[in-house]
């Protein structure tokens, strides 16, 4: 199956979702990518190659879909998931994002983390972030993995886990 194929057919069975949960969308977009991970396991040490499918939709009342701290969001992005796997016969990630939620927060928590981490440099004070998803926590270590002045750790346990930012 073609690219541009597979996407349609990833916007179709989306908007087939959406409709059979009663949501009004206004505007579905749908791209799919590839990249490289490599592999971590030490007898194979290839890469492996993922497909990633990013599905952006616009709805009036998003907030509904949302829920609080984007936890309906990640429910119902792993429920399409599932749905999207069993019709095309294929294992991936997926990033869906609601009225750009997920863009918005992302933008945010990366403007916050370098803020949190330029005051520890500063300091020479660790600081300790509210506890997040592993998500947040996963765009927090990339951000800050590239800074030479602080380092990051994650410390709690399930949904009590935070980030540590410590001097160097």
């Amino acid at each position: 199956m073609s690219e541009e194929n597979q996407t349609n057919k990833i916007k179709e069975i989306a908007t087939e979702f959406f409709l059979k949960m009663t949501i009004q969308v206004s505007k579905i977009e749908a791209d799919f990518t590839s990249f490289k991970k490599e592999n971590t396991d030490k007898q194979d040490m290839g890469e492996e190659i993922r497909d990633v499918i990013n599905i952006s939709i616009n709805l009036e009342e998003p907030q509904i879909l949302i829920g609080q701290g984007g936890q309906t969001l990640f429910e119902i992005q792993r429920l399409l998931r599932t749905i999207l796997s069993k019709k095309l016969g294929k294992i991936f990630y997926l990033n869906l994002d609601i009225n750009e939620y997920k863009k918005k927060k992302e933008e945010y928590l990366k403007s916050f983390v370098q803020s949190s981490a330029d005051e520890v440099a500063l300091s020479k004070k660790e600081k300790s972030l509210l506890p997040m998803s592993a998500y947040e926590r996963r765009i927090v270590h990339s951000e800050l993995s590239q800074r030479t002045d602080i380092i990051t750790e994650s410390q709690g346990e399930g949904t009590s886990r935070y980030i540590v930012i410590k001097p160097r």
